[in-house]
């Protein structure tokens, strides 16, 4: 009887995901944040008005480069992006997230409480391969078919 082969894929994924933010976006965002600061001063709150403004030059300062490039590795041993490793005893479940022309997403989600449930995107793979390779090391939520609310959130808001 022949060894089963043990198959490793591999993908390249950006760091975290960088949204297309149109002018309409930046309007809205930049009127939003105008109304809280007013508000933080006529409420007295200077200190939401510092976390505020530290939060907006943040979010400038990271719109600004571009996204670095890490790889995604399925392997024997355990899931490795960039230079991470989470062994499968870390991890609790998968589930894979398909909605043709919208999103393709392999959510991972961990054992501690401390840890947040991770989104990969399959870029261009075949999530049925991803699929059965990750069942020869993981179960699958079969419960969760569908994108979370708050990654629709994020996505929906563009953050």
């Amino acid at each position: 009887m022949q060894e089963e082969q043990i198959q490793n894929m591999s993908w390249n994924i950006p760091e975290y995901h960088q949204h297309e933010r149109g002018k309409r976006w930046y309007i809205i965002s930049i009127t939003i944040a105008a109304l809280l600061l007013l508000y933080t001063v006529l409420s007295g709150n200077f200190l939401f008005a510092i976390i505020l403004i530290l939060g907006i030059f943040i979010m400038a300062a990271h719109d600004r480069k571009k996204a670095p490039e890490v790889t995604f590795e399925i392997a024997s041993n355990g899931i490795n992006i960039g230079e991470a490793h989470y062994s499968y005893n870390r991890i609790k479940s998968f589930w894979i997230f398909y909605e043709p022309d919208e999103a393709k997403i392999l959510f991972l989600e961990f054992k501690s409480n401390f840890r947040p449930r991770m989104a990969i995107p399959l870029q261009n793979k075949n999530p049925i391969r991803v699929r059965s390779i990750l069942l020869k090391y993981l179960p699958e939520n079969v419960e969760r078919e569908y994108e979370p609310f708050s990654e629709q959130l994020i996505r929906l808001l563009k953050l």
